[in-house]
C-alpha cells in the first residue's frame, strides 16, 4: 500500500490567447480534495519551465493526470508523459479529456500512457487513486481503460452523474492575479451545462455526450457565479457550454438572477441561432442587461445544400438575419463561426455564404466572423465520407497533434481553390478585427474604421479579392502601433494579436 496521497494534474500549452484557468482540472480537483487527496495543478499556458515543475511535483506523487483536446495540446501531453516515464518509470500516467475519450485504444497504445479516463472523470479518477494507493489493479473501475501486461483492458463506461450532484470546481486554487498579468483580464471559465441535442456531422459533441444535456440549476449558477465574481474580482465570465440556449427558460432565469443579484460583470457564451430566435426582443435585452457582451454562433454556412449535408437543418438563413437584428438592438456583439471546404461544397455554395455574410455585416455593425477550414476531428460522423474522399485518419497520438483549425489540406480542394478560400478567410478575419476597432476608438477613429468596415463588407459580399486596400490599411496601422511601442514603451494593445 502506498502512503502517497498527492495527485498532479497538468494542462498542456495551447496556441492563442489565455482564456483563464483550466476548468477541466478544477472540476477534477474538487472531488479529489473532498476525498482527502492533495492536488497540484500545473497549467502549461502560464507556468514557465512547466516540465521542470512537473518533474519536481511528481517525485512524491501517486499519479500524473493530463487533460487535453485534439490538436497542438497533444505535443505538451506527450512531452510531460515521456518526462514522467523517464524520471519515474513506475509512476502511473493517466490521460483524459476530449481526445483520449474519443480515441481511447489508440491513446493507450503509446508506451507512456497507462490509463485513459473516458468522458466524465470526477468519480472515476477518485476510484483510480484509491486503487493505486491500496496497490490494487484497475479491473472493474467504470469509466477507464488501462494496460495490464501490454494488454488493453476496457472497463465499462461510468453512468453519467448529474452536474448538480458534483462539488463546485476548485476555483480557490487559482491565482487570478497571475492569469490577469499573463492574459490581460480576470476571466472565469465556467460550465453551466454540457452537451448539445443536435447531431452535426462535423462535431465531436454528439459523440462525446450522445446528444444528452446535463445542466446545473439556474439557482446554483447564479449563486455560484456571483459569489466567485465578488470573491475574485472577476471582469468576465466565459461560459463553456456547447449550446447555452438549449433551454431558453433556464437562460432567461439565469439572466434575471444576475440582474437581481446586482453584481456587475460581463459574460459570454455560444449557442445556435435557432434557440436565440426563440427569445423575444425583451428577453434578448434582458441578456444584455445582465452583462452578456458577446455570443458566438455555429453558423457554418449560408447554403442550404451544405447545411443539409452537415445535418444542420435547424440552421436557417432567416435565422441568421434575425439573430443579428435581435442582438444589435440589445447591444450584444456576435461572431458567426463558418466552415469552408466541406465535402460537397461547391464554389457557388461558398459564394452564397460570402454573399449572405457580407449582406448581414453591411446591415448590422455588431456582427463579425470566425472562418475555418473543415477540421476532421476524431470519431465524428463524417469520417466514412472523409475516408472515401482520400483523407487518412492519424494513426498515433503525435499525428493528431497536427490537427488544427484553418491549417488543414483537404484532398478535394485544388491549389487555386485553396488560395481563394484562404484570401476570403483573411478578409473575414480582418472584418472581425476592424469591427472591434470601429467599436472601441474615438468618434473620429470609429468613423474612419467604420468606413473601412463598410468597404470590407462590400468586398466580402461580392468576392472582390484583388487590391485589398483595407488589409493594407490595417497592416499600416499595426506597424505604426508597433513603432510607437518601440519608441515610447507603450503597451501594444490587445487588438494587435488577439482581436476577437
Amino acid at each position: 500500500m502506498l502512503k502517497r496521497r498527492k495527485v498532479v494534474l497538468f494542462a498542456p500549452f495551447y496556441d492563442g490567447p489565455i482564456f483563464g484557468p483550466p476548468a477541466s482540472l478544477l472540476h477534477l480537483a474538487a472531488p479529489l480534495r473532498e476525498a482527502g487527496y492533495e492536488v497540484r495543478i500545473i497549467d502549461g499556458k502560464i507556468t514557465r519551465n512547466h516540465l521542470d515543475e512537473i518533474e519536481r511535483e511528481i517525485e512524491d506523487a501517486l499519479c500524473l493526470g493530463i487533460s487535453y483536446l485534439t490538436g497542438p495540446m497533444i505535443r505538451g501531453a506527450i512531452a510531460a508523459s515521456e518526462l514522467a516515464k523517464r524520471v519515474w518509470p513506475n509512476l502511473p500516467v493517466i490521460h483524459g479529456g476530449w481526445h483520449p475519450s474519443l480515441v481511447s485504444e489508440q491513446t493507450l497504445r503509446e508506451p507512456y500512457v497507462d490509463v485513459v479516463v473516458r468522458h466524465q472523470g470526477e468519480r472515476t479518477l477518485i476510484e483510480i487513486a484509491e486503487r493505486l494507493q491500496s496497490g490494487e489493479d484497475l479491473d472493474g473501475v467504470a469509466g477507464c481503460w488501462f494496460k495490464h501486461e501490454d494488454e488493453i483492458v476496457k472497463n465499462p463506461d461510468r453512468p453519467v452523474e448529474r452536474l448538480d450532484n458534483m462539488p463546485s470546481p476548485a476555483y480557490d486554487m487559482v491565482d487570478f492575479e497571475q492569469y490577469e498579468a499573463a492574459g490581460g483580464g480576470r476571466v472565469l471559465p465556467y460550465a453551466t451545462s454540457v452537451g448539445c441535442p443536435y447531431e452535426c456531422s462535423y462535431c465531436t459533441d454528439t459523440v462525446f455526450y450522445n446528444r444528452r444535456i446535463n445542466a446545473l440549476s439556474p439557482e446554483r449558477v447564479v449563486a455560484e457565479v456571483t459569489a466567485l465574481v465578488k470573491e475574485h474580482h472577476v471582469d468576465r465570465v466565459a461560459l463553456l457550454d456547447s449550446n447555452f440556449l438549449v433551454s431558453t427558460k433556464r437562460a432567461v432565469a439565469m439572466a434575471q438572477g444576475f440582474v437581481d443579484a446586482g453584481v456587475r460583470f460581463s459574460w459570454t457564451f455560444q449557442a445556435s441561432t435557432d434557440f436565440l430566435c426563440r427569445l423575444n426582443d425583451d428577453e434578448v435585452r434582458l441578456l444584455a442587461r445582465s452583462g452578456v457582451s458577446h455570443i458566438g454562433f455555429g453558423t457554418e454556412s449560408a447554403d442550404e445544400d451544405v447545411l443539409a449535408v452537415m445535418n444542420k437543418r435547424h440552421q436557417t438563413i432567416p435565422d441568421i438575419h434575425e439573430t443579428a437584428r435581435k442582438t444589435q438592438q440589445a447591444g450584444i456583439r456576435v461572431t458567426f463561426n463558418l466552415i469552408f471546404g466541406y465535402p460537397g461544397e461547391t464554389e457557388a455554395a461558398r459564394r452564397e455564404t460570402f454573399r449572405v455574410m457580407g449582406e448581414v455585416a453591411q446591415q448590422y455593425d455588431n456582427v463579425s466572423f470566425s472562418p475555418n477550414i473543415l477540421t476532421p476531428y476524431p470519431a465524428i460522423p463524417l469520417w466514412p465520407e472523409l475516408e472515401r474522399r482520400g483523407v487518412r485518419q492519424p494513426q498515433s497520438l503525435s499525428e493528431w497533434s497536427d490537427c488544427a483549425l484553418s491549417h488543414n489540406v483537404l484532398p478535394w480542394l485544388q491549389d487555386s481553390m485553396q488560395e481563394q478560400i484562404a484570401c476570403s478567410m483573411l478578409l473575414l478575419s480582418l472584418l472581425r478585427k476592424v469591427t472591434n476597432l470601429a467599436a472601441t476608438k474615438s468618434r473620429f477613429q470609429a468613423r474612419g474604421w467604420g468606413w473601412v468596415r463598410r468597404s470590407l463588407c462590400w468586398r466580402v459580399k461580392n468576392q472582390m479579392l484583388r487590391w485589398p486596400v483595407e488589409l493594407w490599411l490595417y497592416q499600416l496601422r499595426s506597424r505604426l502601433v508597433m513603432r510607437r511601442s518601440l519608441l515610447t514603451g507603450q503597451d501594444l494593445g490587445y487588438t494587435i494579436d488577439h482581436a476577437h
